[in-house]
């Protein structure tokens, strides 16, 4: 594992069914990324097909299976450029579509994580929900998941993770208007209570009459925000952090006085309803 991990967030306006724009841009932004010393680059949600459609039938059209030629084309970028992405995407499987988020790295990819908790809201209102849980990825960079954007409001996704071992956890989202309380409190509240890393790329521009708010940040595990993106344009944010920060679940502020342990503390035994 790298002591020092670059991770960035890759703010941008996908085109709805654009496949080969949204695909370019992506590998564009790649590039820029890369030059900046980039390692772990996230994408939002839905960024290689868009989000907005107006039925199951429009959706099938852009969805493609994990080997199709959009997720191919990035994994050599991510073989060619040496660098880890995260981006989502509309995933068909048999008859069914899912709202997906794919890890790739130098290698290839590495694993997939389907949306959990579908909202009534765009695409989601035709994907089937994620079934697989939520998993955890050992890479060269650290041990990674993934949530996607609806996820983030209910801790018990991050919490899994965190239990599972995640060091960052790769969040593209599509927060449009109305969601400033995710940027403004929910990611800083889930970096800072699972003591992780996590990097939430959002989208701008506007689709189908809905907008969206950008807001792309990087939260440390004590809850601070690292780097935030603007609310309307495209952009690339980046933070140099030491990946083991997140492996400290214990916090000392007066040896045998102040102590608080995040993990052990924990009591599970109460918890169920």
């Amino acid at each position: 594992m790298n002591t020092h991990v670059v991770l960035a967030a890759a703010q941008f306006d996908p085109h709805l069914g654009d496949k080969t724009y949204n695909v370019s841009r992506i590998q564009q932004m790649v590039i820029e990324a890369v030059h900046e010393n980039a390692q772990l680059i996230v994408f939002p949600e839905c960024a290689i097909t868009g989000y907005n459609f107006a039925s199951l039938d429009d959706a099938r059209e852009v969805a493609e299976p994990i080997d199709g030629p959009a997720i191919q084309a990035l994994a050599q970028v991510g073989h060619d450029m040496k660098v880890h992405l995260v981006t989502g995407t509309l995933r068909s499987e048999g008859n069914q579509i899912f709202n997906s988020a794919v890890l790739i790295s130098p290698q290839g990819v590495v694993g997939t994580y389907d949306k959990v908790h579908l909202p009534l809201c765009g695409a989601d209102k035709f994907t089937t929900h994620g079934g697989r849980g939520f998993q955890v990825y050992d890479t060269a960079l650290g041990r990674i998941g993934m949530m996607i954007c609806y996820d983030l409001r209910f801790p018990e996704a991050a919490r899994t993770l965190a239990l599972r071992g995640a060091d960052a956890i790769a969040l593209p989202t599509n927060w449009p208007a109305g969601a400033e309380t995710a940027p403004d409190f929910m990611v800083r509240a889930r970096a800072y209570e699972d003591r992780v890393f996590i990097v939430a790329s959002n989208r701008v521009g506007q689709e189908r009459g809905t907008s969206f708010i950008g807001r792309s940040c990087i939260a440390a595990p004590d809850g601070q925000h690292l780097a935030d993106a603007s609310s309307a344009s495209e952009e690339i944010i980046y933070a140099s952090v030491k990946i083991a920060d997140a492996r400290q679940k214990r916090l000392v502020i007066t040896p045998g006085e102040f102590e608080m342990d995040f993990f052990n503390d924990r009591r599970p035994d109460l918890y169920a309803c």
